[in-house]
């Protein structure tokens, strides 16, 4: 194999001037003529080989341009609408003057491969040379040179990868992460990165979830715009998504705040103005959810009826909801690592965490193993920072409950919480009350 080094050496013929005159005697009609060398017409046939190949690439995904992707969306409210805009009209504005490097962040189904490929596409419209791939596939690219048949040799394939005028790298994080590969995707990257050489990468992953050498360099603002993206799967409605696979909503299609029992006749007024109050704050946080409402109460005092009619009153209104029970949860992601599991763990996790709203019902009823509270931390501590809407209910004291989750509810700036002193519907003041015999049967018992 040729080095890099070696590969950077001037042509022999024409010093790296690309151009040669003949060595013909005065007179001859080729006399003081320039004539391209031999390593224009190499270099001519690499540029049209490696066009032919992003138009192979690209093939299947002619159809993702700038005038087929819908800035609407799905469902979004104003923030993830505004979000899906920007990552839009800066695409757009990068496709037309390609520098630097564009970072296009978002979950699953969001359109950041579209936004990519319409890059790659109106770039090459206008004659620029581009090379789309997947990152899986560009390892497979790497690794193909290496097989005896291969057009190309590994050094080739490289150098083209790292030199590209401009190289889209879609789905940074889903490549299998084995030394090897990691090690020559920092390669490329930091190549381009010393370079300068304009450069697009997707990913569903946050900086602090890629390779640190890699994060290091996608955080540098004077090289790196970022486009993140909040917004929905377009390929699911988002009722789809609010009664999602995951989510029990099915089961609580009947619990609405018109079927919810105030039980005015049964409760003490302190209960009763506590219960009202609870649904009130439950109706004000359905209509615009922000930040975390967390339920405490026994069993069976309406924690999950509230939870699950603030979902379904979201639903109503187009938003997506996830409603689970913790245990569910927390099996649904154990399943993930099931051979028979269509969906990989990293993509539930996400879904989970990235939720528009997620309710999580029965807090601490989950299975207490190391594994279970850290995902379960995970997952909560994640939505805190990011301030994502999101309702909790639990039978536990505030002090039952783990030490960082516990800290994460007890900020008032962030988090509203409603204790529910109302006793179980299913039971107690009710029930004792049919029980006992009345004032009055008592006397003619006696009598």
């Amino acid at each position: 194999m040729t080095s890099s080094s070696d590969a950077a050496q001037p042509c022999p013929i024409c010093g790296g001037t690309q151009w040669i005159s003949l060595d013909v005697p005065v007179g001859h009609p080729d006399f003081g003529k320039l004539f391209p060398c031999t390593c224009q017409q190499t270099e001519r046939k690499r540029a049209e080989a490696a066009a032919q190949r992003a138009s192979r690439e690209l093939a299947h995904l002619t159809h993702l341009t700038f005038e087929r992707f819908n800035v609407e969306g799905h469902a979004l409210n104003t923030d993830q609408h505004l979000s899906l805009q920007n990552a839009y009209d800066g695409a757009r504005r990068y496709a037309g003057e390609p520098r630097g490097w564009l970072l296009i962040q978002g979950g699953y189904g969001v359109g950041k491969t579209h936004l990519a490929a319409a890059i790659a596409n109106a770039c090459l419209g206008r004659g620029l040379p581009v090379m789309f791939l997947n990152v899986p596939d560009l390892l497979d690219y790497l690794r193909a040179a290496f097989s005896p048949n291969a057009e190309e040799t590994y050094d080739r394939r490289f150098e083209e990868l790292r030199d590209t005028p401009l190289l889209i790298l879609d789905d940074l994080g889903t490549q299998n992460a084995t030394a090897w590969a990691e090690e020559k995707l920092f390669q490329i990257l930091n190549h381009r990165y010393i370079a300068r050489l304009p450069t697009v990468i997707t990913t569903n992953l946050s900086l602090d979830d890629l390779d640190p050498q890699l994060s290091s360099r996608l955080a540098d603002i004077d090289l790196v715009r970022k486009l993140p993206i909040d917004a929905l799967d377009y390929r699911r409605s988002a009722v789809e998504q609010g009664r999602s696979a995951l989510g029990n909503l099915d089961h609580y299609a009947d619990k609405t705040f018109d079927t919810f029992n105030l039980r005015k006749f049964e409760l003490s007024a302190e209960e009763r103005y506590n219960l009202e109050n609870a649904v009130a704050m439950a109706r004000s946080y359905a209509e615009q959810p922000q930040d975390w409402l967390v339920f405490f109460g026994k069993s069976g005092c309406g924690k999950t009826h509230l939870a699950a009619a603030i979902a379904n009153r979201c639903v109503e209104q187009g938003h997506p909801v996830w409603l689970v029970v913790v245990p569910d949860l927390l099996d649904h992601l154990r399943a993930a690592f099931s051979p028979e599991s269509k969906v990989p763990y990293d993509q539930r996790f996400e879904e989970i965490r990235k939720s528009p709203l997620l309710i999580l019902d029965d807090l601490g009823t989950e299975s207490a193993t190391s594994w279970a509270r850290e995902k379960l931390y995970q997952i909560i501590n994640y939505r805190y920072v990011a301030r994502l809407p999101t309702v909790i209910t639990t039978a536990l004291s505030v002090d039952a409950l783990d030490e960082r989750i516990r800290s994460r509810i007890l900020d008032e700036t962030r988090c509203s919480v409603i204790p529910i002193l109302a006793p179980s519907y299913r039971g107690g003041r009710a029930l004792e009350k049919t029980a006992r015999p009345t004032g009055r049967s008592s006397t003619k018992k006696r009598s």
